[in-house]
């Protein structure tokens, strides 16, 4: 019997209402991808449930608490992780427009971005943004 080596992430797509819808962004702090944009979120801890973990990474690097968030979906493509197999789920969630983000933990810098108007991100995270926006129809 082989163990598999696939792990399990999720990832919060955060917008605020101001002029235009914006989209929270972190800056990675570290490899992979380290100095560029990307979604925040992280790996799912054991017995933990998947909205909770994106709900606490959310938290982690950005202090901004939500009570809930609706989920996406997934995203497995083999080496969307340079670090090995990861399935993302992906959330999503929305913000007051004065809501303000503090970067911490694995994040070293937070914006705010028009959705017109995005960096480049890490990861296949403007396929999950594009998804989302698809979806919501904002």
């Amino acid at each position: 019997m082989r163990t598999s080596k696939i792990f399990v992430t999720v990832d919060a797509v955060i917008f605020r209402k101001s002029t235009d819808y914006e989209l929270l962004l972190i800056k990675r702090k570290n490899e992979p991808f380290k100095d560029c944009w990307a979604l925040p979120g992280g790996f799912v801890d054991e017995n933990e449930d998947l909205k909770v973990a994106a709900i606490r990474e959310l938290d982690e690097e950005t202090q901004i608490k939500v009570t809930d968030l609706e989920q996406i979906g997934a995203f497995g493509t083999p080496f969307r992780d340079p670090r090995g197999h990861m399935i993302s789920v992906a959330y999503f969630g929305t913000v007051p427009s004065d809501t303000v983000a503090i970067a911490a933990d694995d994040a070293k810098e937070i914006g705010w971005f028009a959705v017109k108007d995005l960096p480049k991100l890490a990861f296949d995270h403007l396929d999950i943004v594009t998804l989302t926006l698809q979806k919501i129809k904002l």
